[in-house]
């Protein structure tokens, strides 16, 4: 076996350790909570050695990080949600009407992947201080992303008059929540397709034209 293939089975079978922690501790989590639940048993979950979760993640916490990244990415590629094909896409459409259903599509499939954790990272934040501090107040990246979507909807045609960014990030933000997701497909049992319909149909006379 030459060194580049050794290399190689050595990258796959790091990528594979990697994933069935992070599958499993998504599961206990879930199960359990983020406190109730300890790295000797995401370990045993896993298949590995628990020296093996501080060596690939460094503790705890930063396992809960990754795990909320790569929820949301889909993926563990280092790739903000800004610079993701669906984000870029939706950028490029021709007007505020196909810019906002791009928009609310890509967000439901993000929402498909992370709402369900979303609850759980909540409780963790208000009994864990460190964790909390992993998404510090004032700077979240869910409206960030909202808001550049926004700024760049509002300058297009059919964008609806006198709405200004700000105002389209906000009702973005709040219709495009994990939290009012939860509540259309998790407590009402709506389709994620059914809450796609709704959320674009009412956002839809808020940002843009007749």
């Amino acid at each position: 076996m030459t060194d580049l293939k050794r290399a190689n089975k050595r990258t796959q079978k790091a990528a594979e350790t990697r994933r069935r922690i992070l599958e499993a501790a998504r599961d206990l989590f879930l199960d359990q909570g983020y406190g109730a639940t300890n790295l000797q048993e995401v370990a045993a979950a896993a298949g590995v050695a628990v020296q093996t979760i501080y060596f690939v993640f460094g503790n705890k916490r930063t396992l809960l990080k990754e795990l909320v990244d790569v929820t949301i990415a889909g993926d563990d590629e280092p790739v903000a949600t800004m610079n993701r094909p669906w984000f870029r896409d939706a950028l490029a459409t021709d007007t505020a009407a196909a810019h906002l259903a791009a928009h609310v599509r890509g967000t439901r499939e993000i929402l498909e992947r992370v709402a369900r954790i979303t609850k759980m990272v909540g409780t963790a934040a208000t009994t864990d201080i460190e964790v909390a501090q992993l998404w510090p107040p004032g700077r979240d990246p869910r409206f960030q992303v909202q808001t550049a979507a926004a700024k760049a909807m509002v300058v297009k045609p059919g964008a609806r008059p006198g709405v200004s960014a700000e105002q389209a990030a906000d009702l973005l933000y709040a219709l495009l929540s994990p939290e009012l997701y939860l509540l259309f497909v998790q407590e009402r049992g709506w389709s994620s397709e059914q809450w796609e319909q709704w959320t674009y149909d009412t956002l839809l006379p808020q940002l843009c034209s007749p």
